[in-house]
């Protein structure tokens, strides 16, 4: 059989953090951690020694072209970096983590350049674009110990994500305007603090803790479908609480190491929202859940408007 993969290489930090973005793209691979060296200078001079440290940490990917493309790649990889800092990226400095695209051959080299030119006309930035794109003379494999690191040591890799502030910066870098602009219209301060900037609001101060009629709660961003009062219990903690999301595909989980605690971050699938933390200290016959969630990423809809809303479906709920 024809091995019809191909292979696309980025340099952007500690490669760490490089490795997830891609690895959930539908049609990769694998995505490999180590060390990329360019074929020449800045200045087109001689091929580099690969032993006189002018390398890269980079990752290198092998994706199906039959399912997603090289444009793809190149739109996760800008989303990964802040592309004015030719320095390094965030709490990483130095060349070894400045950004680059390293290229296979030419068509990679075109459509990153062109890339590179839309960023910098595209007014988003107020300095340059400092990312080289550079042909690949050479990459070589990090140890074992770095292959798929945030799979291997979850809770070491979410420390090393928090303390280098990365994630809260690219949302800031990369975040939609407009979007932006219509969410802090839209929603009051507390409900865009918590849904956007995953902050908590005060326990027993909000809206729905002691809600005792029935309906469902969906989020208040997008309206998705999140938990229902069938599922509601007082936890005695404040905050409303669930045994059980309404559908599971709603919500996404993700390890949270902030505060100096470890607790599972409870986030809408379709909205991106921060709706609160999930527990294991739940009712046991019900399965010992406990979706501890602000009322602030919720909008209630009562049993009685579920048509109306457009929610019909639910009523079988109660």
């Amino acid at each position: 059989m024809t091995n019809h993969y191909k292979t696309a290489t980025f340099a952007g930090g500690r490669f760490w953090y490089l490795v997830r973005p891609f690895l959930e793209l539908e049609g990769t691979k694998e995505v490999i951690s180590g060390y990329a060296y360019p074929a020449s200078d800045a200045d087109g001079g001689e091929h580099n020694d690969r032993h006189n440290g002018n390398y890269r940490a980079a990752v290198q990917i092998k994706y199906d072209p039959r399912i997603t493309s090289y444009n793809n790649l190149l739109h996760v990889f800008w989303h990964q970096i802040d592309p004015t800092d030719g320095g390094g990226q965030f709490n990483d400095r130095g060349q070894r983590y400045a950004p680059a695209v390293f290229y296979h051959n030419e068509e990679q080299k075109l459509q990153a350049g062109k890339t590179k030119r839309d960023l910098e006309n595209s007014g988003r930035f107020q300095t340059s674009i400092a990312v080289e794109i550079l042909q690949l003379e050479h990459f070589s494999y990090a140890s074992e110990f770095h292959q798929y690191f945030y799979k291997k040591h979850p809770f070491r890799y979410k420390l090393l994500v928090e303390r280098s502030k990365r994630e809260a910066a690219l949302k800031e870098i990369w975040k939609d305007t407009e979007k932006d602009r219509e969410l802090r219209k839209r929603l009051t301060t507390t409900q865009y603090n918590v849904t956007q900037l995953n902050k908590t609001e005060m326990p027993y101060e909000n809206e729905y803790w002691d809600n005792e009629r029935e309906g469902l709660y969906v989020d208040i961003v997008s309206g998705e479908p999140l938990f229902s009062t069938k599922d509601q219990y007082d936890a005695g903690c404040g905050w409303p609480s669930f045994t059980s999301p309404v559908n599971k595909n709603s919500i996404k989980e993700e390890m949270d190491v902030s505060h100096d605690m470890v607790r599972t971050e409870v986030r809408s699938r379709e909205a991106d929202s921060h709706l609160g933390h999930l527990f294991q200290d739940g009712p046991v016959k019900e399965g010992g859940l406990r979706y501890c969630i602000n009322s602030a990423a919720l909008r209630f809809i009562p049993v009685e408007k579920l048509e109306k809303e457009g929610y019909g479906e639910y009523k079988k709920f109660f």
